[in-house]
């Protein structure tokens, strides 16, 4: 059932890109949710990832599930993460916060690092969900990296939909991360660089303490570029050349024109650092399975409204409107 949406009214003092992103990152937010039972899912052979869960008062396997992944160097405690857990809980679905690899303090859960291809960690999710647990509709939503790595999921999946993934959401996800790269390397965009970098390489550091047979400090050369730290870091971990040839293989742009199931995507046209012409390029639109929303306005993963209440933050909205629409039996 397609529903209407309403259109997204921007704050009046947030209509500038980077003002959206910035404020969005650090709004304090309070949410009424009950506590989690955390969860471990075993996506390969010596490698969890720490979910958060929040199950409704009768854990039936009839009742719709969420799953929401986080962006780049977040956690399931990440503000929209936790916006969107309570929007879906309140509206009756059981929730799962996940950490992807390495995040939300999991780092001894996998020798391995996190990377935007692992898509096949959701799909051991997935199937954990539906065929270990018996749930029967299964929900995803990812935000940035998360939302690349979601897209990339239901690409692969292809025609052959499960019958118990019912819906994938994604938010300003980096289908195109070249594209993403460089943008990253505008001047203008240097403080997000400086972040993304200062924790990756943080995130490393305490991999190297963990595991130092396969991990190096030295001989690694200057790191100021999500770029270099996947030329030197991300790349050679994985078997990749360097990083274009990373970026080449694991953008979902590759396998979006796949997706046959129900589809949303939000992202913003003012997004700073994952530009809107790569959503043109890989032709997002002109797939009947995709829902594509693109305001003018939003930032990267803002979308903070003008209204108050729910509608406040818009996209987290749009995602529980829309799953709730695809969660009839």
């Amino acid at each position: 059932m397609e529903i209407n949406f309403p259109p997204f009214d921007p704050h009046p003092l947030l209509k500038n890109g980077h003002a959206m992103t910035i404020v969005s990152a650090f709004v304090p937010r309070r949410f009424d949710i009950p506590p989690a039972e955390a969860r471990y899912f075993q996506v390969d052979a010596d490698s969890r990832l720490l979910g958060h869960c929040h199950w409704q008062p009768e854990k039936r396997k009839d009742t719709p599930i969420l799953v929401v992944v986080h962006g780049l160097e977040g956690s399931s405690d990440s503000n929209y993460v936790r916006g969107i857990a309570e929007k879906a809980f309140q509206r009756g679905f059981h929730v799962v916060r996940l950490n992807q690899r390495n995040c939300g303090g999991s780092e001894a859960l996998t020798p391995t690092l996190y990377n935007s291809g692992m898509s096949g960690d959701y799909r051991a999710v997935f199937e954990e969900l539906s065929n270990s647990d018996g749930f029967e509709r299964i929900f995803f939503a990812g935000y940035s990296m998360g939302g690349n790595l979601v897209t990339k999921m239901a690409g692969e999946f292809a025609s052959a939909v499960p019958n118990a993934l019912r819906g994938v959401c994604a938010v300003c996800p980096a289908l195109d991360l070249a594209a993403c790269a460089d943008a990253l390397e505008r001047t203008e965009n240097y403080l997000y660089e400086r972040h993304f970098v200062t924790g990756l390489m943080s995130r490393y550091a305490r991999k190297q303490k963990m595991f130092p047979q396969r991990y190096k400090l030295n001989g690694l050369g200057p790191v100021r570029t999500v770029r270099q730290f996947d030329d030197v870091i991300t790349a050679p971990q994985f078997g990749y050349r360097d990083a274009q040839d990373y970026y080449d293989h694991v953008g979902a742009k590759r396998v979006a024109a796949q997706i046959c199931v129900p589809f949303l995507m939000i992202t913003a046209q003012d997004d700073p650092f994952v530009p809107y012409a790569s959503f043109q390029a890989a032709k997002i639109s002109e797939n009947p399975a995709i829902r594509f929303v693109a305001p003018r306005h939003g930032g990267h993963c803002g979308f903070i409204s003008k209204h108050p209440g729910a509608e406040r933050f818009w996209a987290e909205q749009r995602i529980v409107d829309f799953c709730l629409s695809h969660a009839s039996p």
